[in-house]
């Protein structure tokens, strides 16, 4: 087994590790219950870790783990004028759909 990253929070860790299992990667989540302690020991040392079962797979895993961490945002200018960014495909103004 080999550390891949440490996640956030949990909820990140869960979706990472199972978008990765979903790739054919197999993940697990350790320090998935540390949450609670953080104050007993560092903070740092409390955060959720995403491992994977086969270290031949690291160089996809942290590939898919930047595709995910690093989506492109879209930004896009609405026929009632409003600028809409981020993931939106509606406006959030007038809601019309974006255009294709």
């Amino acid at each position: 087994m080999l550390r891949l990253t440490c996640a956030p929070n949990l909820a990140l860790a869960r979706l990472w590790a199972d978008a990765l299992g979903v790739e054919g990667i197999g993940a697990s989540v350790q320090r998935e219950f540390l949450a609670g302690v953080a104050g007993q020991l560092p903070p740092d040392q409390c955060l959720p870790e995403i491992w994977i079962d086969h270290p031949e797979q690291e160089a996809r895993a942290r590939q898919l783990l930047h595709d995910l961490q690093h989506v492109p945002q879209q930004r896009w200018r609405c026929a009632c004028g409003e600028q809409v960014e981020g993931g939106f495909e509606q406006c959030w103004q007038c809601g019309c759909w974006m255009p294709q």
